[in-house]
């Protein structure tokens, strides 16, 4: 070993001694122009970038060494793409100029990034948050919290595992942290769908974490946030704060505040709803979502807040008329409507750059963008200060428009800076004597150059003396052959070439020193002055932050307003009553998504407590009824979101739950069946449910046999009917036409089915929601239509009419299904639709075998084989 040891150079050994401080991390080792990656850690870089891997030197195994780089100014394309395969990436820089030491660079890491922990603009996406969310397992109940660096977003909540996973499915963090020792209880709870990394079990304690927050916030108590009883979430909090210490991320001025997630204010959509009804994610490839239709945002942190919005719709009703009435106010003035979106559009993504300005790593090009953004805030402030609109007025008055440090970036940058502050000419003119005078000297030296010129030309008397540079000798005088017997004796000849010799004089090596120390002058001044600009700007974070959540909310009431016009919704009636009345309802994503110049059939939806609380429909499959039932959902949610819906007509009935079971949705690889999936989401809706939820279930049973299906279906029905506290009001969709039965003896149940048009032989879908009940379901229809080979579909027909046969019969089904078994293995080769064949089969079953001579059988057996030929 101590052989093995010796053979490093001290440039590995302190590679090592760095990696080792980040086991897990790929660590990414500046190397002069260079971020380089040694070992394992190179073969994986090289793989996720698709860079060369090479081989050299000797690697701890006594075999060749590893490498893979990439040149430095490179870093945040590839960062980016390292993320996003979800490594954890160490960033070692030179901590001390190469020049300044005889020895080994000193380096350090000075950043850890990870999936939950990146803002750049390559590894987040614009549109949606970047949440880190910290679990705390605590004794009793989970504590959770989420931080989006990228925009100093800080929430924490607490509650029992259905909640928290509630919130882990909707807020979709990038990375979750919890107690190491619970992994197998996380898993266990929350499935294998998120990146995790477990940490060291001595950050989670109470003290601990007040101390961390209340020293970032600089409170003395955690009581003005309103979160003081919140310990189990507060502990989740602190460790949040810990891990960025961890990951090197100190500079965190843009947190600058931590709030609760008010459950109360909320309605509830557990999970599954979530998933089932495709509201900002779906696991089908190329899905469309309900925010992929409703983002007509023109703003980053817009459409994050509609996401929020669709997430989390509102359950309290003065908020709710509030957002409506502002829509309605905006789909009135079309004119004020595109004068606020004039200016909107132009504002981007201030609240990710003001984060930038807090963690200390924006660029002067984003300083510029940040400087445009506060001058059209203005206007929107203006523009909603004379509106004479109430809830317009007062956001004018919270908008601030940070005119001081606006006017002071518009000053001290130029117009048109570079993106990076070490390319140089960031500061204007005027803004510092010394640099002015630093510029003239490094940029006004082509004038002096060509005076040098001009003035020993003529002295000389050498008309085509040349003054140039290049990297070896600096600047130089150059003399063609023909005129190098007029040379002065004082100047000193460095090169000489096939047809000229070149020579340097003291005077150009003196402004020679006198331009290159300019510029290194140069650089550091402008350092100072840029920062000194960053730092004051960052005193400005607070006011900032408010004016992209005011920005953002404008946003999306704009987007209601645009969508209310451009796909004809209508403003829905929201009140304190317990009836849902849809009048030609629509579901938004499907009618987007249906052939040019087809139209969508609209349906009514009525359900109230009193006398209509379940609705069962039955229909054929492919009729429409699962678009029913998502549509009813989707309306309701939009008008509680604020948003105009898709239907002639809705008056909405506060919902304070949305439950769904919806679809198939096998978890095969976590061991469950799809009859499994499908009882605990329901277990879960039944023991859950209030007098103001709505509830759609879709083919419940089907996951099992027919008669255990019906007989949980009925008694869901019945649990649902029957139930002592609530009367949730139900879709319920089912292919158990035997269900029906149930609005004979349970008054609040009421028949429905999806219409369909039978004609020779062919069904149409007429896609209505008609009273009564359906005794069909069209199932070898629908097999025919989606291309199944006809002589399948003509057996299904032939085996379903005995069956029907049978049932009139009374005969059960299972001894129905044996008899038609018997009789098709007794009838293997006839049993199929050849014409030929049957003709056959029916010239044999024609035959007295006994009364047959042998020249009529050679005769019979002839037609047979000709039969057969033909």
């Amino acid at each position: 070993m101590a052989k093995e040891k010796n053979k490093e150079t001290p440039l590995m050994q302190q590679y090592n001694a760095i990696k080792a401080k980040y086991p897990g991390a790929l660590l990414l080792f500046r190397v002069g122009d260079f971020y380089e990656t040694f070992g394992e850690d190179a073969i994986k870089t090289s793989q996720i970038l698709g860079i060369v891997l090479t081989r050299r030197g000797t690697g701890p195994n006594g075999g060749a060494l590893e490498l893979a780089g990439f040149p430095h100014h490179s870093l945040d394309n590839y960062l980016s793409k390292l993320v996003r395969a979800g490594q954890r990436v160490a960033i070692c820089d030179q901590l001390e100029d190469p020049k300044t030491t005889k020895t080994i660079v000193k380096r350090g890491v000075t950043e850890l990034i990870t999936p939950g922990v990146a803002y750049g603009d390559n590894i987040v996406n614009q549109k949606t948050n970047n949440y880190l969310a910290s679990v705390f397992f605590d004794k009793t109940q989970i504590g959770i919290s989420f931080l989006d660096i990228s925009t100093g977003e800080f929430m924490i909540a607490q509650g029992n595992s259905d909640y928290i996973d509630k919130l882990l499915q909707g807020f979709k963090p990038s990375e979750v942290i919890f107690q190491k020792s619970k992994r197998q209880i996380f898993m266990e709870q929350f499935g294998d769908r998120f990146y995790t990394f477990g940490l060291d079990e001595w950050p989670y304690t109470a003290d601990y974490a007040e101390e961390t927050l209340t020293k970032h916030f600089d409170v003395v108590s955690l009581k003005g946030f309103g979160i003081e009883r919140l310990q189990s979430g507060i502990i989740a909090a602190g460790v949040i704060l810990h891990y960025l210490g961890e990951t090197e991320h100190r500079n965190l001025q843009h947190i600058t505040s931590i709030s609760r997630i008010e459950e109360d204010k909320y309605m509830w959509l557990d999970r599954f709803t979530i998933r089932n009804l495709e509201l900002v994610n779906s696991p089908n490839d190329h899905a469309v979502t309900l925010f992929d239709i409703l983002d007509h945002t023109c703003t980053p942190m817009g459409a994050r807040l509609l996401q929020k919005w669709i997430i989390m719709p509102l359950k309290e009703l003065k908020p709710i008329e509030e957002r409506l009435g502002m829509v309605d106010f905006f789909v009135r003035n079309i004119d004020l409507q595109q004068e606020f979106l004039t200016h909107i559009k132009q504002i981007g993504d201030i609240e990710r750059l003001i984060s930038k300005v807090g963690l200390q790593r924006v660029g002067p090009r984003e300083l510029i963008a940040l400087k445009r953004a506060l001058t059209h805030i203005e206007a929107v402030k203006n523009l909603a200060a004379s509106s004479k609109n109430q809830f317009l007025i007062k956001i004018a008055d919270q908008l601030n428009p940070c005119v001081t440090i606006r006017e002071r970036i518009e000053k001290e940058l130029q117009p048109d800076p570079p993106a990076l502050l070490i390319k140089g000419n960031v500061i204007a003119d005027g803004i510092d004597d010394e640099l002015d005078r630093l510029r003239k000297i490094a940029f006004g030296g082509k004038d002096y150059l060509v005076q040098i010129q001009k003035r020993e030309a003529e002295a000389t008397g050498i008309p085509s003396l040349k003054i140039a540079f290049n990297n070896v000798f600096g600047y130089y005088l150059e003399v063609t052959h023909t005129h190098k017997d007029k040379v002065p004796t004082e100047w000193i000849r460095k090169q000489t070439l096939v047809n000229a010799e070149r020579y340097i004089t003291p005077e150009l090596k003196e402004y020679e020193d006198q331009i290159l120390g300019a510029e290194e002058k140069i650089q550091v001044i402008e350092i100072r002055l840029y920062n000194e600009l960053m730092y004051d700007t960052a005193s400005y974070i607070k006011p900032i932050q408010l004016d992209s959540y005011l920005i953002a909310q404008l946003d999306c009431l704009l987007c209601f307003a645009q969508l209310a016009e451009k796909n004809h919704y209508t403003k829905p009636k929201v009140n304190n009553t317990k009836e849902l009345d849809i009048k030609g309802g629509r579901h938004p994503v499907i009618e987007k998504q249906l052939p040019a110049g087809q139209e969508y059939i609209t349906n009514d939806v009525y359900l109230d407590t009193e006398n209509q609380q379940i609705i069962m429909i039955t229909g054929p499959n492919m009729a429409g009824k699962s678009a029913i039932l998502r549509q009813t959902a989707l309306i309701v949610l939009m008008a509680q979101m604020g948003c105009f819906v898709p239907a002639k007509a809705a008056d909405i009935g506060l919902v304070d739950k949305i439950f769904t079971r919806v679809g198939a949705s096998d978890n095969i690889s976590s061991g469950e069946s799809t009859f499994m999936v499908e009882m605990n989401e329901t277990a879960s809706i039944l023991n859950n449910i209030s007098d103001n939820s709505l509830i759609l279930l879709d083919e419940i049973g089907r996951g099992t046999s027919t008669y255990d299906g019906i007989s949980i279906a009925w008694a869901i029905a019945e649990f649902l009917h029957q139930h002592p506290t609530s009367r949730p009001k139900t879709l319920f969709a089912t292919h158990y036409h035997e269900l029906n039965e149930l609005a004979n003896t349970m008054p609040r149940i009421k028949n429905f089915n999806v219409s369909v048009k039978e004609m020779t032989n062919k069904v149409i879908f007429l896609r209505k929601l008609v009273p009564g009940g359906s005794e069909h379901s069209f199932g070898i229809h629908v097999a025919k239509m989606a291309g199944m080979p006809p002589k399948l579909i003509s057996r299904a027909n032939e085996i379903l009419k005995k069956l029907e046969i049978d049932r009139t019969e009374g005969q059960s089904i299972k001894d129905s299904i044996k008899k038609v078994q018997n009789q098709a293995y007794q009838l293997q080769m006839f049993a199929i639709d050849d014409p030929v064949l049957v003709k056959i089969r029916d010239n044999l079953n024609n035959l007295d075998v006994n009364a047959l001579t042998p020249v009529e059988a050679l005769l019979k057996l002839d037609e047979i084989q000709r039969l057969i030929k033909n």
